[in-house]
């Protein structure tokens, strides 16, 4: 079954304190993903496959860290444009579009996605900006 929502995408972003080569690196290497993947501290990423390519698989497992929940977050890669595009479809159709680029000696990382139909749109923008967030923290440190 589909959760798809026909309304607009959403979209987040952030401005990283580092090179465009080095944020890439760190947001398509596995051995990166699982340090950075999770919206909260009580949240981890103990696994991530990454295969970038287009037909390639992605499969990232989110998991809270007392073992009361997790889930893997899987999809296809559709397009790749090293340093600038990657774009791909989750497992449940909705797609995902990142964007990289350079500005003021910054990296502007943009992320848009379709919202799915269970969680709010806020809800839904508010977790994907605390991930992406998250992600910043780890390319600065």
């Amino acid at each position: 079954m589909s959760t798809v929502n026909s309304s607009e995408p959403i979209t987040v972003e952030v401005r990283i304190n580092s090179g465009l080569a080095d944020v890439w690196e760190k947001w398509t290497k596995a051995e990166h993903i699982v340090n950075w993947n999770f919206a909260g501290d009580d949240w981890c990423c103990p696994r991530a496959e990454n295969d970038l390519r287009p037909g390639g698989k992605l499969n990232w497992r989110m998991e809270a860290k007392d073992g009361s929940m997790g889930f893997d977050f899987e999809g296809e890669y559709k397009l790749i444009e090293p340093h600038k595009t990657i774009e791909y479809e989750i497992a449940d159709g909705r797609k995902v579009t990142l964007r990289f680029e350079t500005a003021d000696n910054k990296t502007i990382v943009t992320e848009t996605f379709d919202p799915e139909s269970i969680n709010s749109r806020e809800l839904q923008q508010q977790g994907w900006q605390m991930i992406l967030n998250n992600f910043k923290n780890y390319c600065e440190s």
